[in-house]
């Protein structure tokens, strides 16, 4: 491997410089178990590389790299710098960018290396709580012609769904009521994760928001399971939604102060799951009689009542 490199790193007179990048990402990539000396050789020979190399070359090399289940930590982090066009592939499915180098891109790269990294698959809550940061100082920062411009956009869209709205009224009193058609399944790890993250910085309205969309259901609903001052509903809902259950106290001892002390894990312990499943699947029917049939969050359609939930149990 060492010998490769070195003659690498001596390219012949006339040799174009991609076939030389390309070459020196083949080597390392044909290596299924890296030594640190490789790992080391390789970062030192890519920068200059890559530096030298067009674009396509550049993009072809990123490319193949997403694919290595090993690539030196800075030379990861270069490349998830580089601009959005190159860097994209291997932020979104790259298994070798450790979590410090993802918050390490956060910090330097904008909204478009952001939103690559949120369409990854494996995202820990760490990195899930950077984006939602990042997400709010990006929006803190935008200048006042760009707040006039979100509001105006904002306002379209309002009209937009008050319109659709009565259409939806509409349709609903022209047609035979039917059983809505609504599914319940366990939070998502990115769910639990927002919502533990809200009740510690006491954000009560991105926690509907979290919990609405956990459930498939309006921001209504999930505004009115809050509004219950005894938390009795939020900890049906928590209990249907699979929470674990260290989680579901924490969450239920910041948002009702009275059920701190073993409040919560009391009330958690007298309810029975089922029964809860039944019940937060009643509100969702209710829910959606009056806001539409609900959607999963990716926006398909959703399955019978509480199918997923036993199959799964089954």
């Amino acid at each position: 491997m060492a010998d490769r490199f070195r003659e690498l790193e001596r390219p012949q007179a006339g040799r174009p410089k991609d076939i030389v990048l390309m070459a020196t990402v083949s080597s390392f990539e044909s290596l299924r178990f890296p030594r640190k000396s490789d790992l080391y050789q390789f970062g030192e020979l890519f920068e200059p590389l890559y530096a030298a190399s067009s674009d396509e070359a550049r993009r072809q090399a990123v490319a193949a790299l997403s694919r290595c289940p090993q690539v030196p930590e800075e030379t990861a982090f270069f490349i998830a710098c580089q601009p959005i066009d190159i860097a994209a592939i291997f932020l979104m499915g790259s298994k070798a960018i450790a979590d410090r180098t993802l918050l390490r891109v956060l910090r330097a790269a904008g909204p478009d290396h952001a939103r690559a990294i949120g369409r990854r698959e494996d995202l820990s809550p760490v990195v899930v709580e950077a984006l939602v940061g990042t997400h709010q100082d990006q929006a803190s920062r935008r200048t006042g012609e760009e707040r006039e411009a979100a509001m105006r956009e904002a306002a379209r869209l309002e009209r937009e769904e008050a319109i659709r709205d009565e259409l939806r009224a509409l349709v609903r009193a022209a047609t035979p009521p039917v059983e809505a058609p609504v599914r319940l399944e366990p939070a998502t790890p990115t769910h639990q994760a927002l919502l533990v993250r809200f009740a510690r910085t006491g954000e009560v309205g991105m926690i509907a928001v979290t919990l609405a969309d956990a459930l498939a259901s309006s921001q209504w609903l999930s505004e009115r399971i809050l509004l219950d001052v005894s938390g009795r509903q939020l900890a049906e809902t928590l209990l249907a939604l699979a929470m674990p259950e260290a989680d579901g106290r924490f969450l239920l001892e910041c948002i009702y102060p009275h059920l701190a002390g073993g409040g919560a894990e009391a009330l958690l312990a007298e309810l029975d799951a089922e029964d809860a499943i039944r019940r937060v699947e009643s509100w969702q029917r209710a829910d959606s009689y009056t806001s539409g049939a609900p959607k999963a969050a990716n926006g398909e359609e959703t399955a019978a009542p509480g199918e997923t939930r036993r199959a799964a149990a089954g």
